[in-house]
């Protein structure tokens, strides 16, 4: 019996002959050598403790096949999990777990030209040195008719600095109705006292009124904070002045104007039937001396946060220590400056995917829809149909609204609807939608109309158990 049980244990592969193994030979090119010998130890590993607990069967198996089979397996689990393109048919057009702002092709295009040197802090004309995103100055100017602007890493970011640069150690005045909650469990309230400011609150949730403001203004006051709540929306019984009501007073008692208006929208989402979003250059002629706004919410750029406005504001907040802890790197200015050029030749519906697909009709998302059907026609296996419904724009903007839509209800005979779904997850084509009535829906709007025939091979792969397909 000893010697038997001796002679299972021998039959353990070494680590070096698995690494040898055709199949696992090829992963150490693909994968890297230290990632798959991290893996053939630990398969080894989980061989022995299936000989010893009597759970593998060598009359079946031969023992370093099955564990280059496992280091497939690993290989194949490893890639599933990776950073890279997912199709977004959720209909959530800014989804904040997808990446939120889809990128237009020619900021891909910049990505790729900034990934070598570029002039990100050099003056080429002059040979000095200069702040960070100097470049984009021109561009915000004449969109927005702004002095000066600075770029940080997140909008969160934008208004912890602005506040510590322009308030610290003084009274900053919000109305208890903007003290929100983003994503992730972070309360606006405790992002701004990290800045070092004082919050007074005033008016109610749903009612602020100009002499509120006014009547809390004291000799500590340093800066009056307008936020959007751009996360939710308070309807009925509410009131809440403006920055062209609260810029004037500021200025008034000498404070600090900083507006926060969230989504960072360069254009006038009203004309796509959703409800008015506070926009840069109506911010600036209004008079603040501060805007922050997000980069990859309504403006369709990269994420990062924007700080616009008066000069002297803005070069107090760009020479504050904090500003280099949260700068932003060359692939951050290259895809927003790639991104405000849209903008600058009046092609941002063509070219800005965020703000295409706001403006694509839903008629349009319909006839697309159909078609993906149609080339699928052929597959018994598939129930596919066409219909209409709603999404939100999402990534925390334009709360409450909706646009009109044109989804795919898919269902499989051999899946349930989380089982259809993971497999459209999962597979060589990854393919993220929503369920709804034991049916996966895909949502048109959402989706780029280059994708199309990519969902139309994903749900093919999987109706036909491609062998090639991801398992």
């Amino acid at each position: 019996m000893k010697n038997e049980t001796q002679d299972i244990f021998r039959s353990i592969p070494s680590v070096n002959a698995v690494l040898e193994h055709e199949t696992v030979a090829d992963l150490i090119e693909a994968k890297g050598r230290e990632t798959v010998l991290s893996w053939v130890r630990e398969e080894v590993d989980n061989l022995r403790q299936e000989l010893r607990s009597g759970k593998f069967d060598s009359t079946n198996s031969n023992p370093i096949d099955f564990v280059a089979d496992r280091i497939g397996v690993r290989a194949k689990n490893h890639d599933r999990v990776q950073l890279g393109k997912v199709i977004n048919a959720t209909g959530v057009i800014l989804h904040t777990g997808l990446g939120r702002a889809p990128m237009s092709s020619s900021v891909k295009s910049a990505l790729a030209e900034m990934a070598e040197a570029g002039n990100v802090e050099i003056d080429l004309e002059t040979n000095k040195r200069r702040y960070r995103g100097h470049q984009l100055l021109s561009a915000w100017q004449t969109l927005t008719h702004c002095e000066d602007a600075l770029i940080v890493n997140n909008n969160a970011a934008a208004t912890m600095l602005s506040l510590q640069a322009l308030c610290e150690g003084k009274v900053v005045i919000i109305s208890r109705g903007q003290l929100i909650e983003i994503g992730g469990s972070f309360r606006l309230p405790e992002v701004f006292e990290l800045s070092g400011v004082k919050l007074k609150e005033i008016g109610t949730t749903n009612r602020t009124k100009l002499r509120d403001y006014e009547n809390a203004i004291g000799p500590e006051t340093g800066g009056i904070l307008l936020v959007h709540p751009s996360n939710y929306r308070v309807i009925g019984f509410s009131e809440t002045p403006g920055i062209a009501e609260l810029a004037p007073l500021a200025k008034k008692h000498g404070l600090a104007m900083i507006d926060d208006i969230g989504s960072g929208s360069l254009v006038d989402v009203t004309k796509y039937g959703l409800p008015t979003e506070p926009s840069f250059q109506d911010s600036i002629a209004a008079d603040a001396d501060v805007v922050l706004g997000s980069g990859d919410k309504l403006l369709g750029g990269p994420q990062c946060g924007i700080i616009l406005g008066k000069n002297k504001f803005v070069e107090k907040i760009r020479q504050h220590p904090l500003a280099r802890a949260v700068r932003v790197g060359k692939l951050t200015l290259g895809a927003l400056s790639a991104t405000l050029d849209s903008y600058l030749r009046g092609e941002e519906e063509k070219e800005i995917p965020t703000v295409t697909m706001l403006a694509t009709s839903a008629d349009n998302l319909e006839t697309r829809a159909k078609k993906i059907c149609e080339e699928l026609a052929d597959i018994d296996s598939l129930k596919l149909s066409v219909h209409q419904d709603r999404t939100p724009v999402g990534g925390g903007s334009l709360p409450g609204a909706d646009l009109p839509t044109a989804v795919i209800s898919a269902k499989a005979d051999r899946f349930t609807a989380d089982e259809l779904s993971r497999e459209l997850r999962l597979g060589r084509i990854r393919v993220y939608g929503r369920i709804q009535e034991n049916a996966v829906l895909l949502d048109m709007r959402s989706v780029f109309p280059d994708d199309d025939s990519r969902i139309v091979l994903a749900l093919r792969l999987i109706a036909e158990n491609d062998p090639i397909r991801q398992n």
